[in-house]
């Protein structure tokens, strides 16, 4: 199950709910959870923003005036800067220092760094012929037919998780990944970030350790878990079949003791997609899919969104667990992020499981399995032949002897979709992060049985979308990539010229627009259409963030899609400037 810990920087917000979903809300720990760190985004015009020792005199001083002690640390992937606090303070302490820096006209943005749990619940063994998840026509997958076309070859999946520990059923599919877990307390390993992505064990030894409420607990080995659904070796005659078989995986370690920091988790998602991080060696290979099957309470913050936006761009699909909370997705995190696909789990009678999440911000639904009934007494594992089945360890806390078991979770649910984007990716290289989620959601199924609140586009069907992308040829897709300056109070044009489209646009017209800009919140971005039609897509929000990177979604069915389109760009203030880096049409 998926548990995401959103709280203080050094402290969590434990948001595992799975076996008793009426137990009290994470939401309500998260408001006394201690905060150690502070992640702060200075527009790109600030002197902060490019200098380090600008950023720590800032930091000194804006503590200061605040009573407290506060250092810079580092600069994370984004470019953001975490700030220390000198040690836990209460929530209300840090807010005095939050509150300095966003009066500062030159911050875009400051938040807590916040940590993040695995999601699983404790699991039994059972039978590896069980891995009902797959084929059974009532609420499986529906796998098999597509190894016919498709096994994953050629990409790589990022989990970023708790780290990988030594299993024979996933070793052959295994390359090299990274610890971003950046305290050696947390990390177990006797060190912070190194090249080592080993899972040391995740075990709280006494109820309180890691925050109000939260509970003693094993080991969990979330992480292999995760990366057996997604990519087991198979047909070598022991353990479980993985969806996307012929991908790579490439464990990304986050989550040690009590969770993971947002820091850690936005750095890892930064260099897992190819991008840059300070301080560690570049990825030499890139994901094209990442699986976060972890969260917590909260509305998704900004050093989430930008971290994850420059992901999509680099062309990584993020795939991200509901939650186990059986609430709305929407008060979770990373899963109320734009620019991912959010996963609810069902069960094997095709139902949504007891403790996922819902909602209208729901993407799509994927097996999770259920261990228990919604009526039988939490805590039990009754029913462990429903459940996920895959690779795991023996060990109560720290590595044993490797083994298979079932789990549940939104957790479980988010590996079965990033098994399939690695598929679809395999099978049909041009597929946009954006056209592998329209894929999914077009070819699911409605579900067998009964979703309250919301489970997006229905149950994910892995034949009948790998057959989609297949069978059709890619949309045609044009591309402007001359730089065009946004100056203050302007108004700018960039132009595509499109031809060969027969008829009109279609109702769902991508547009791809990658705007470099330090204040988002001065701009209004519309498509214009051949006949001189306008589609606002942008208008003026987002505040103080830097640029717009993300693809949107226009009904243009009632233009021809031959002609000249352009972007216009209107800069509505003074201060902040930029410029059109490159925009896309995809037909």
């Amino acid at each position: 199950m998926s548990v995401t810990l959103l709280a203080g920087t050094a402290t969590a917000t434990v948001a595992v709910a799975v076996e008793n979903p009426t137990a009290a809300p994470a939401a309500t720990t998260a408001a006394t959870a201690p905060v150690e760190n502070l992640i702060v985004g200075y527009k790109s015009s600030a002197t902060e923003a490019s200098s380090n020792t600008a950023a720590a005199d800032d930091a000194a001083a804006k503590g200061k005036k605040a009573g407290k002690k506060a250092k810079f640390d580092r600069r994370l992937g984004t470019g953001a800067a975490l700030v220390n606090l000198g040690g836990t303070v209460a929530p209300a302490e840090a807010a005095d220092v939050m509150a300095q820096f966003r009066a500062d006209p030159d911050v875009a943005y400051v938040e807590p760094d916040t940590r993040a749990y695995a999601m699983a619940v404790t699991p039994n063994d059972t039978d590896y012929a069980k891995q009902w998840d797959l084929f059974e026509p009532t609420a499986g997958m529906n796998v098999p037919g597509a190894w016919d076309r498709t096994t994953g070859s050629g990409v790589t999946v990022a989990v970023i998780d708790t780290g990988y520990v030594a299993h024979s059923d996933v070793a052959p599919n295994i390359v090299a990944g990274y610890d971003f877990i950046s305290s050696a307390a947390y990390a177990r390993d006797g060190g912070g970030r190194d090249s080592n992505p080993a899972d040391e064990g995740d075990w709280n030894a006494t109820d309180g350790e890691c925050g109000l409420n939260s509970k003693a607990s094993n080991s969990s080995w979330h992480g292999t878990h995760v990366a057996g659904t997604i990519a087991a070796a198979t047909n070598n005659s022991k353990g479980v079949a993985g969806i996307a078989y012929g991908a790579k995986i490439q464990p990304v370690r986050v989550l040690g003791k009590c969770g993971g920091s947002t820091s850690d988790i936005v750095d890892a998602i930064t260099w897992a997609s190819g991008g840059s991080v300070a301080g560690v060696p570049a990825n030499a290979t890139p994901a094209k899919v990442i699986n976060m099957s972890l969260g917590g309470p909260g509305a998704c913050g900004t050093s989430y969104q930008n971290a994850i936006n420059a992901a999509v761009a680099r062309g990584t699909t993020v795939v991200v667990a509901a939650g186990n909370s059986n609430a709305d997705a929407a008060g979770y995190s990373p899963a109320s992020c734009n620019n991912v696909i959010n996963v609810a789990s069902t069960n094997r009678a095709g139902d949504r499981s007891y403790y996922s999440n819902y909602g209208s911000i729901i993407d799509i639904s994927a097996p999770g399995g259920e261990t228990r009934r919604a009526t039988d007494t939490p805590g039990t594992v009754t029913t462990p032949e429903n459940a996920i089945l895959s690779t795991l360890n023996a060990g109560t806390t720290t590595p044993g002897a490797e083994n298979y078991k079932p789990y549940q979770g939104t957790s479980m649910a988010a590996p079965h979709i990033a098994g399939l984007a690695a598929l679809l990716k395999s099978a049909n290289s041009s597929l946009t992060p954006a056209q592998i989620e329209t894929a999914i959601k077009n070819n699911a199924r409605p579900l067998a049985g009964t979703c309250t609140g919301g489970c997006g586009a229905g149950l994910a069907d892995a034949t009948a979308t790998v057959a989609a992308v297949t069978s059709t040829q890619p949309t045609p897709g044009f591309e402007n990539t001359t730089d065009v300056a946004i100056g203050d109070n302007t108004t700018v044009e960039s132009a595509i010229t499109v031809s060969g489209v027969a008829g009109n646009a279609p109702a769902a017209l991508k547009v791809g627009v990658n705007i470099v800009h330090s204040y988002i919140g001065d701009l209004k971005v519309d498509l214009v259409a051949p006949d001189g039609s306008v589609y606002t897509v942008h208008n003026r929000t987002g505040g103080g963030t830097a640029n717009i990177n993300q693809v949107y979604t226009v009904n243009a069915s009632s233009e021809v899609a031959n002609g000249t389109w352009k972007l216009r760009v209107n800069d509505n203030a003074g201060g902040d400037t930029g410029k059109i880096d490159s925009w896309k049409l995809t037909f």
